[in-house]
């Protein structure tokens, strides 16, 4: 059995204020390509397509072209769970027919007792749970943290292990002694987060989704595959793809994906960005600046812009220090203080009628004070 492991598309995200939708459709499209290059069984889904529960008409449009290309147009089956950011319910619409070309779609706790059956492996498809189900469906209200509740369930999904086929584990979760990258939403059920990753030495393999690089765990059967896309500047480094499973001979194989417009971090002075600098980077890629000048540079962000178009973080590597400044803030009036701040933000002085707003904003301030 040969398949493909792909997670945490977070379909509807954005990089700070930047839609997304051009570099998922592409990061989607070359997914299809290789499933079908690697003439893989199935692809693997594990959890959030969406990156929230209530995704928008343009973030449907996308997914259900995905789901498409891959299920009806390369005719391969779909092994597909919910993930935290999925709502269970919006996302089942449709799972009964669905299974008419092979596209399986669990979004509840009980589902996944429920192998999919291959003809050497099953497919034990757990989508992502809050601890309540897992009470309400084991009949048990002590259930009080998620390794309790896992232990229960993996307890129940070997009862119905075939011992002439392999196991394949589809989860979405945090296992114990993974990295954390910040694109990812903190998500604590009953005050502990983890789950032991020997909980898993039964399975075959262990396809997971939730955590966003694929080094966040370093085990040789139990994988993340990381989000379809870098979601945030820490993940500048990050490589982007997919795992391609076979379950015998066991083997694991990465595949990276080519994004089409990248993050890019800079570290120098305005001199530097401003002359051959940006000639290295692509005209639509996201970039994070830090800037290394030590003085006062007016409107630097949008002067900036004009050869970064599509700038998501501007700081400064050391803060500005102005000692005689500081002696001469601490004697002016809150009105000379907007003065400053007006011309520093906008290169200009506020007009007659925007000084008489501010002095009546300033004195209903101090009136409040009183």
């Amino acid at each position: 059995m040969k398949f493909l492991h792909t997670a945490d598309w977070h379909i509807g995200k954005r990089l700070h204020e930047y839609p997304l939708v051009k570099e998922q459709q592409d990061a989607l499209a070359q997914i299809a390509q290789i499933a079908q290059k690697e003439q893989v069984d199935a692809v693997v889904v594990a959890g959030d397509l969406y990156d929230r529960s209530l995704p928008s008409e343009e973030a449907v449009t996308l997914v259900n072209q995905a789901l498409r290309d891959l299920n009806l147009t390369a005719d391969l089956p779909l092994l597909v769970i919910s993930g935290n950011h999925d709502s269970a319910v919006r996302l089942a619409t449709g799972q009964e027919w669905f299974k008419q070309t092979k596209l399986y779609l669990h979004t509840r706790l009980s589902e996944a007792f429920t192998p999919i059956e291959f003809e050497d492996t099953q497919f034990f498809l757990l989508p992502y749970f809050e601890l309540q189900e897992a009470r309400n469906y084991f009949a048990d209200e002590s259930i009080s943290d998620l390794t309790s509740a896992m232990k229960l369930v993996v307890a129940k999904l070997k009862t119905k292990f075939d011992p002439a086929k392999k196991q394949v584990l589809v989860a979405h979760f945090f296992a114990a002694g993974s990295l954390r990258s910040d694109s990812e939403t903190k998500i604590e059920v009953g005050g502990l987060d983890s789950v032991p990753t020997k909980l898993f030495s039964d399975f075959d393999h262990v396809a997971l989704g939730h955590l966003h690089d694929k080094r966040a765990l370093d085990l040789p059967t139990i994988k993340y595959s990381g989000s379809l896309l870098k979601y945030s500047v820490a993940e500048a480094n990050s490589q982007k793809g997919v795992w391609i499973v076979e379950t015998e001979p066991f083997s694991c194989k990465w595949i990276s994906l080519a994004p089409l417009n990248d993050i890019c971090c800079l570290e120098a002075s305005y001199a530097e960005l401003t002359t051959k600098l940006y000639q290295t980077v692509a005209q639509d890629d996201y970039v994070a600046i830090e800037l290394t000048d030590e003085h006062e540079i007016i409107d630097v962000m949008n002067k900036l812009r004009k050869y970064y178009p599509r700038i998501v973080e501007l700081k400064r590597k050391k803060r500005l220090v102005h000692t005689k400044q500081a002696e001469k803030i601490e004697s002016k009036s809150p009105l000379e203080l907007f003065t400053d701040f007006f011309v520093q933000a906008t290169g200009r002085k506020p007009t007659q009628l925007q000084q008489k707003w501010a002095k009546e904003s300033l004195l209903e301030l101090e009136k409040e004070g009183e």
